[in-house]
């Protein structure tokens, strides 16, 4: 019994979506150890660690029971990328679960971010309401706006994570942050972006729209290739202008397979089946892009 519990808990928080939230909050611990010449508070990256985890944690929560109830799982050609787990639709007694879950995960957001804003001053109060709204409102609201769809997740997991990260390390906003939080802003946004474009057709049936929806796919490919090169444009920048090391410069060495994907992003915006692949270097490129800045940084920081 407890097994099919854990099981379909399982399937509702997306367990290994999960790996992007450590990866981006690592790039905040690095310019934090950075700018703090490494004197930073483990502890408070742990709490924040947890924080960022459980705001994952109900978006996906959240996301999944709605697209239970709407019965947009129903329609989908589920992928290892997008189209729900199906947990719900193998356990559908148990969508109270994953409604209760994402609850859960969002009180503990929200609390934890008064914590902090206690903790560590009112700066960070705009950061902690963002998150919150992200979380709430992605699936009701924001998954019907088609920009608001398309920056959303870079917002939460780019700006939002790794500012907030920063802040909370170090007391105060920088610029070295910022920059840094441009790449998983622009990555994540096309993580989502790529995502959504086996979906198109569930997604009409229950009243979404972004833009592989209302551009086509083949533009929306065009979108995910721009997104992509501002993110490497970002590292560039930010080394050239002296906010960042050189030795984030580690996150270029995803270029090679950032150009595979946008050569297939492109090529196969409408078949499905060969786009599969690139949704898998999509999903990479968001894991190890701000891994390997994250480890440069830091080197610079602590060597």
């Amino acid at each position: 019994m407890y097994g099919d519990y854990i099981k379909t808990l399982a399937g509702i928080i997306r367990v290994p979506f999960l790996l992007l939230t450590p990866s981006v909050m690592l790039l905040g611990l690095a310019t934090a150890l950075w700018e703090n010449k490494g004197g930073i508070n483990l502890w408070d990256f742990g709490l924040a660690l947890l924080a960022g985890t459980a705001a994952h944690i109900s978006v996906n929560a959240l996301n999944e029971y709605s697209d239970f109830k709407t019965g947009l799982d129903n329609h989908t050609a589920r992928t290892p990328f997008s189209g729900g787990s199906g947990a719900l639709q193998a356990r559908p007694e148990l969508s109270w679960l994953a409604l209760v879950t994402g609850v859960a995960s969002g009180v503990l957001v929200g609390a934890s971010g008064l914590y902090f804003v206690f903790q560590k001053g009112w700066g960070l109060l705009p950061l902690a309401a963002g998150g919150m709204l992200v979380v709430t409102a992605y699936t009701p609201l924001l998954t019907h706006i088609p920009l608001a769809c398309l920056m959303a997740p870079g917002l939460g997991f780019g700006t939002i994570l790794v500012m907030g990260t920063h802040y909370v390390l170090t007391g105060h906003y920088g610029a070295t942050a910022f920059w840094a939080s441009l790449v998983p802003f622009f990555l994540v946004n096309d993580l989502l972006l790529l995502n959504q474009f086996p979906d198109v057709e569930a997604d009409k049936k229950a009243g979404r729209r972004h833009y592989p929806m209302v551009l086509g796919r083949k533009k929306s490919a065009e979108i995910y290739v721009l997104q992509l090169l501002l993110a490497y444009l970002s590292i560039i920048c930010a080394i050239a202008l002296g906010f960042l090391p050189w030795q984030s410069g580690a996150g270029l060495l995803t270029m090679p397979m950032g150009l595979s994907a946008s050569l297939g992003a492109r090529r196969y915006a409408d078949d499905m089946e060969k786009l599969l692949p690139v949704l898998q270097k999509n999903v990479l490129l968001n894991l190890f892009t701000p891994l390997l800045m994250a480890a440069g940084i830091m080197s610079a920081a602590l060597f």
